[in-house]
């Protein structure tokens, strides 16, 4: 009995084991276009009596092939999301529709034609009209990256709450997994596994993770950032919540924030998250924005700016149509200054502005500004700020030497006072002492500027195409010198404080009660006494100063005025540039030879400040790096490089977008080959099974014929 005892015992135990191979090799087969099933194989071990222990299956896995299909598919998301997006920008600005530089070119070619006949208004209004058509390039380029930035946040929200969702399930599946391992639960826990698994590997393709086992015997997997901050643990989860920034409500930050449960809720707190390592889809997005569309858009600002300003700087040094002194163009816009959330008093308020002439200065960098100590409590108050420039992330921008570019300043508060600051741009403190130490405001001088210059004048007459000086030779003058410059450099008329010059606003000279002088008007004769000396006189005939030993016949009124024995006024000196003119001779003068400064009345044929004006595209004019030395390109320099840099990044994009899924695809046949379902291999084990369990089932038969033998020999 003993020997068919176990007959009986070895037999049930083969079929017990062939039905569960049969049963794991079923599920493989009816598994094999599941997504996520991992292969499963069952184990079994030897018993002392002869038969089968217990089996036990598992999922085969290599965790070396599932890391590298993870860090695959992140790499692959990540350069998707920017590829895509660059290669769209790219697109975009390449278009000869929107083209800039094509705009530009238009327009100073209109400038070239106008200058050749300065009097014709249709010469004029196509200046007028080709402005306007740059203006709307620069502004419908500035407005697609403006709908692109709230695509982004849009995707920023899709992808954080899908992250979200994956981690709540992947943590739910711990849980349960645990459950079912632990209590030996009727339930297949490799089912679980598999989907945590699949859940694991789409977040990775949304952020760079790491996974590792719990510790603590349940299955769990932790899940944290390649960075090191943790998204699941033993203890709790992390969410990612898409937070607004400190200042720029448009511009999204991401945050880790703790999900304890409640009984443990007084321990939730936020964490900040590094985006340029991030990784992922989610990484991806943000560096597009922080690497591409941000500073391009900052960039494009920065050039509309420095066409405004020169423009409009040479036209100030010009005379219309009307005969009057010329003004603005394109109209600058002002920019107010955003508080950041924490600030103490959110009611106060900060302006800033381009400082007119100082465009060259301009970087494309936004600023912090500080306040460093309580207002003073004067009329006007005044307190000291820090002012430190940003990149489009929020790091710091650095110099030539990789320090901050910051500055510390006094600045009074008072409305329509401005006070320069390193950059060519100025700021306003019109709240007056409701500013609170440690308060900070963020200024953004060129983000936004391509969509928010306009024409500040439709008015062909406006442009102003000619000098609004004239120098002439006496007709008494016996040397051969001639005239061969006049140069206009500051037109401001009275009651513009350090910045007067001698012009009126009545198509004129400032008289002798005009000037800053009490006695002297501004110059408007230079006699020679002898040929190389001269004096300076003014409408009266009073001498203003008396030049020596001359040797060149280039700026004479500035070789007086830099002369200190010339006697230049002390009233004159003061102000920044006065009287804002000066003229250069050529030919050899002789003495008691007459040269007459005057208004250029009547002068509307002349075409220097159109010449002038369109020499402003072959002149460096913007400032292409932070260092001090200020290398400036010219216009289309600027536009070229900023077109390069984009297609550049998405060219390279697109390489190492090909290069990455050619990795993603060999990681997955790496892992396919170790944990997908192979049909042959199974269709194999199945014969093998089959052909097992028949030959367990014959032993139990033959076991069964010896009893029946024995019990027949025993009646």
């Amino acid at each position: 009995m003993t020997i068919n005892s176990n007959l009986f015992t070895i037999a049930n135990s083969g079929v017990t084991a062939s039905n569960t191979l049969l049963s794991t090799t079923g599920r493989n087969i009816a598994n094999v276009n599941t997504e996520g099933y991992v292969r499963e194989t069952t184990q079994f071990i030897g018993e002392q009596h002869g038969g089968v222990g217990q089996g036990t299956t598992e999922r085969v896995l290599s965790s070396f092939a599932t890391n590298q299909l993870r860090r695959d598919t992140t790499n692959v998301g990540e350069l998707t999301s920017f590829a895509q997006n660059t290669g769209n920008l790219d697109s975009i600005l390449a278009n000869e529709a929107n083209s800039v530089t094509q705009g530009m070119s238009s327009l100073f070619a209109a400038i070239q034609t106008a200058a050749d006949d300065p009097t014709n208004l249709p010469s004029r209004d196509l200046v007028i009209g080709q402005t306007t058509t740059l203006l709307g390039r620069m502004s419908g380029i500035g407005s697609y990256m403006d709908d692109l930035q709230r695509e982004l946040n849009l995707s920023f929200d899709n992808q954080v709450q899908r992250a979200n969702s994956l981690i709540q399930n992947i943590a739910d599946l711990n849980e349960s997994i645990s459950v079912v391992s632990g209590n030996g639960q009727v339930g297949d826990p490799n089912v679980l596994m598999n989907e945590r698994d699949l859940n694991i590997l789409e977040l990775a393709e949304i952020l760079s993770i790491e996974t590792r086992v719990s510790q603590n015997g349940t299955g769990a997997i932790n899940v944290s950032l390649s960075s090191g901050e943790a998204l699941i643990m033993d203890t709790g989860k992390f969410n990612i919540l898409q937070m607004s920034s400190e200042a720029d409500l448009n511009f999204r930050t991401l945050e880790l924030n703790t999900e304890y449960s409640s009984t443990a809720s007084k321990l939730n707190t936020s964490i900040h998250v590094t985006e340029e390592n991030i990784g992922g889809a989610l990484g991806g997005l943000f560096k597009f924005r922080n690497d591409v569309l941000e500073p391009t858009a900052r960039e494009l600002g920065q050039m509309a700016l420095v066409l405004a300003d020169n423009l409009n700087q040479q036209n100030a040094m010009g005379m219309d149509l009307d005969q009057q002194i010329g003004s603005d163009i394109i109209a600058v816009p002002e920019f107010a200054a955003l508080n950041y959330i924490d600030n103490a008093n959110l009611d106060s308020e900060m302006y800033g502005r381009l400082t007119p002439g100082a465009s060259h200065q301009l970087i494309d960098s936004d600023y912090r500004i500080t306040i460093l100590t309580p207002p003073s409590g004067g009329t006007p108050n005044t307190f000291d700020i820090s002012v430190d420039a940003l990149d489009p992330d929020g790091a710091p921008t650095l110099d030539e030497f990789n320090n901050p570019i910051t500055q510390t300043l006094t600045v009074s508060a008072e409305a329509a006072t401005f006070t320069p600051v390193n950059g060519g741009i100025e700021l306003e403190f019109p709240s007056g002492s409701n500013y609170v130490v440690g308060d900070r405001f963020l200024i953004q001088p060129t983000r936004n500027a391509a969509t928010e210059i306009t024409m500040a004048t439709t008015r062909a007459e406006d442009l102003a195409f000619a000098a609004p000086l004239r120098a002439q030779e006496s007709i008494n003058n016996l040397g051969d010198a001639k005239v061969t410059a006049t140069i206009v450099t500051n037109t401001s008329t009275v009651g513009s404080g350090q910045e007067q010059s001698a012009f009126t606003s009545t198509k004129a000279l400032q008289t002798a009660t005009q000037s800053p002088d009490p006695v002297l008007g501004p110059p408007t004769e230079i006699r020679f006494t002898a040929r190389d000396a001269y004096d300076v006189l003014d409408a009266n005939g009073a001498t203003i100063a008396s030049v020596t030993g001359v040797t060149s016949l280039d700026n004479l009124l500035a070789q007086a005025k830099n002369d200190g024995a010339s006697g230049w006024p002390a009233s004159f000196s003061a102000l920044n540039d006065y009287p804002g003119y000066d003229v250069s001779l050529q030919g050899e003068p002789r003495a008691n030879d007459s040269f007459f400064l005057a208004y250029n009345l009547n002068g509307i044929t002349d075409n220097s400040n159109a010449i002038a004006m369109a020499d402003i595209q072959s002149k460096g004019t913007i400032k292409i790096s932070n260092n001090s030395t200020g290398q400036l390109a010219t216009l289309h320099e600027n536009y070229a490089n900023m077109v390069g840099k984009v297609g550049e990044a998405a060219g390279r994009a697109q390489i190492s977008l090909e290069a990455a899924e050619v990795m993603k695809t060999q990681s997955e046949n790496w892992f396919d080959s170790v944990s997908g379902v192979n049909l042959d291999e199974e269709a194999a084990n199945l014969v093998r099974f089959q052909q097992s369990y028949a030959a367990s089932a014959r032993i139990i038969t033959t076991a069964q014929e010896i009893f029946d033998t024995i019990l027949a020999a025993v009646r």
